[in-house]
């Protein structure tokens, strides 16, 4: 399907030359000058390869919209390098590799459930929730009064995904973390 440049949003997955990118960073630009074009610019990544790239369109042109299928999947377990998954619809399991989880293996919890991305029958991305609470197991222990300015530190998860978080969180505590970002967003009840 050929979509407009001017509506890539962040994490549409276009296709080029036979290979998935998906589009981790978009803006359009309106160039000051009388009569010049918009320009759409964004970041995008290979979906197969990881390979990022800048790229930059003009207003009127249009790109493919790649054709991928998404599976309500569960996450099972972590075994070395590899990740276990079972598709919720037909309970069969499968692992994929660390590269192929990438940074998202950091908010993957046992029975999370999510959606895989399938681009000519084969899975080649997570649709992770928006948020997941994560334990902190390790993080320095917070000073009173210190300062009067909102201060971040480095908070070690369950997952071993490491989060930027207010002085006030200790170990132990549950926190809410944005997936798109890696960002402190509350502390989880």
């Amino acid at each position: 399907m050929q979509l407009n440049v001017t509506e890539v949003r962040r994490g549409e997955i276009l296709e080029e030359n036979g290979d998935p990118w998906q589009v981790t960073e978009s803006q359009n630009h309106m160039p000051s000058a009388r009569g010049a074009a918009m320009m759409v610019k964004a970041k995008v990544k290979n979906l197969r390869t990881g390979q990022v790239l800048a790229k930059s369109w003009r207003g009127g042109e249009t790109v493919t919209q790649a054709e991928v299928e998404y599976r309500n999947v569960q996450f099972l377990y972590r075994q070395g390098d590899d990740f276990t998954f079972m598709d919720l619809s037909s309970y069969d399991q499968f692992a994929l590799t660390g590269d192929t989880v990438g940074d998202d293996g950091g908010y993957l919890l046992e029975n999370l459930e999510l959606q895989a991305v399938v681009f000519k029958d084969k899975i080649i991305a997570l649709k992770l929730p928006l948020t997941v609470d994560l334990t902190v197991t390790d993080t320095t222990p917070s000073i009173k009064g210190a300062t009067a300015q909102a201060q971040l530190k480095p908070a070690i998860c369950e997952t071993g995904a490491v989060v930027q978080v207010p002085s006030y969180i200790e170990t132990g505590e549950k926190i809410r973390v944005d997936t798109r970002d890696g960002r402190f967003v509350e502390r989880a009840r």
